[in-house]
């Protein structure tokens, strides 16, 4: 899709979004889309999985071959290049497992769960785990009381030293520490997710995110990083330490970075709504998220990032016919659409700045909006 605002589309990106019960019904919605949006190709899905490796490893070819072995100065300014660049396709096979994790690969779901469990296992991703309480977050987009990530707090709930780091240090500190500590913080202590009546993990089999049925699955994703690690274990025996955080580290590190940033613009702006459970619907709930451009890299994320509301309202579609689907659904969805072109880096800091928890106009509660005052 374009990723030019057209202010006659959207006058101020800043305007609440409508919360209204839309005119028009999920149905209503995919019979805008044209038919074959929805047809999975299990060889064209493939295509992705294996051009997105073929980057990976000429990179790692490059890095071990010729960059490995450059003398400083050079080294130290090819080096970030190749983390950036390694960091990026590898959020893209991300992307890919995330989306067999939907059934979104092809008609087969032992292939999806194959795919997905070998991608996320190698990028050290519970696929299981992941699967379960992310289908659970689409589930429950922009409820208060049942979304899975990135719930916002009202302001009482908010801890005690959030209003001293309400300034460009403390908010430059928060952004760093979310980007760098944040999924795996999510994935083993649940922060910013839901809060349970217990403790909840993404490793525990036992864990509250997860019921009965899931629990073997959970397992799998646990011995799928078992295996990983123990492969990581012996790179770094054979080619040390350093080696293996320079090749494959800092990219990883990078990948975990670009997933909480797309994450969190998708769900965060100024805009939004979130709902309480008096107030909450699904398709409100799946329309309060906002695309965002991100440049070269919609590509590289396999447009994860400027599709994202046609995403949550067929998840099961392939991301290569997201673009398309989107023109088609705009017009019907007009205003209830959102769409934001700012860079994301100038994003992530603004919605840092501007989200800082949400409040409902109507002390009775229902719709929730951010704000930004102490």
């Amino acid at each position: 899709m374009g990723a030019t605002v057209n202010k006659t589309e959207q006058n101020d990106r800043f305007c609440r979004a409508i919360h209204a019960k839309p005119p028009f019904t999920i149905s209503d919605i995919k019979k805008a889309i044209p038919t074959h949006c929805f047809n999975r190709s299990l060889a064209r899905s493939f295509s992705y999985v294996a051009y997105d490796l073929t980057i990976v490893f000429l990179l790692y070819h490059l890095v071990t071959t010729i960059l490995h072995h450059l003398p400083p100065p050079i080294s130290y300014l090819a080096w970030p290049v190749y983390w950036i660049l390694q960091g990026c396709v590898l959020t893209g096979l991300w992307v890919i497992a995330h989306e067999c994790g939907h059934h979104a690969f092809s008609d087969y779901q032992w292939v999806d769960d194959t795919v997905g469990l070998i991608l996320h296992s190698a990028l050290l991703v519970p696929y299981f785990s992941w699967k379960y309480s992310h289908r659970r977050h689409h589930s429950n987009t922009a409820s208060l009381e049942r979304d899975e990530v990135f719930v916002p707090k009202p302001k009482s709930k908010l801890s005690w030293y959030s209003k001293h780091l309400n300034n460009p240090p403390g908010r430059m500190l928060t952004v760093l520490t979310t980007l760098v500590l944040g999924w795996p913080l999510y994935l083993l202590f649940n922060v910013s997710g839901r809060p349970y009546d217990r403790f909840a993990c993404h490793y525990a089999p036992n864990s509250p995110i997860f019921n009965t049925r899931e629990r073997l699955q959970i397992w799998v994703s646990d011995i799928g990083l078992i295996i990983v690690s123990y492969v990581l274990y012996q790179v770094a025996i054979a080619k040390g330490l350093v080696w293996l955080v320079c090749v494959y580290g800092v990219p990883l590190l990078i990948v975990n970075a670009f997933l909480v940033t797309i994450t969190y613009l998708q769900h965060t702006h100024p805009s939004l709504p979130h709902y309480d459970e008096f107030e909450w619907d699904w398709l409100r709930g799946a329309l309060a998220t906002v695309d965002r451009d991100y440049g070269v890299l919609n590509k590289v994320f396999h447009h994860i990032t400027d599709t994202h509301v046609v995403h949550h309202l067929f998840s099961t579609m392939p991301h290569y016919h997201a673009e398309e689907a989107t023109k088609a659904v705009r017009p019907l969805l007009g205003e209830y659409y959102r769409v934001d072109d700012t860079p994301f880096y100038v994003a992530m800091w603004r919605e840092a700045k501007e989200c800082l928890y949400v409040e409902s106009d109507d002390k009775k509660g229902g719709v929730f909006w951010y704000k930004n005052k102490y």
